[in-house]
């Protein structure tokens, strides 16, 4: 459990909004940058879509955006099928041995 001294209180600017938020002192970096990134990603689909799509549907863009590069950086981070391989081969040079 963290220590009272390892949380912190701080307000991030997301979009057009402040929040709020109660987080471990060492993910504050991470949180900034969340903040940033979805702050960029909305402002560009916003500037795209402007009088043409609500808020709403400009939010829901920017969320999917956002989700399919994490999709394909835990993709591309994936590594259970070189682990596969390693222990097949793991296998074959300790029957040959």
């Amino acid at each position: 459990m963290a220590v009272e001294n390892d949380i912190l209180n701080i307000k991030l600017h997301v979009y057009d909004s402040d929040i709020s938020v109660r987080i471990k002192r060492e993910d504050e970096f991470f949180y900034r940058e969340a903040a940033k990134l979805i702050t960029s990603r909305v402002n560009t689909y916003a500037d795209l879509y402007k009088g043409r799509k609500s808020e709403k549907e400009v939010l829901y863009m920017a969320m999917i955006d956002i989700a399919l590069r994490y999709q394909k950086n835990k993709d591309a981070n994936d590594t259970s099928a070189i682990n596969d391989i390693l222990e097949k081969l793991t296998l074959e040079i300790e029957e040959a041995l």
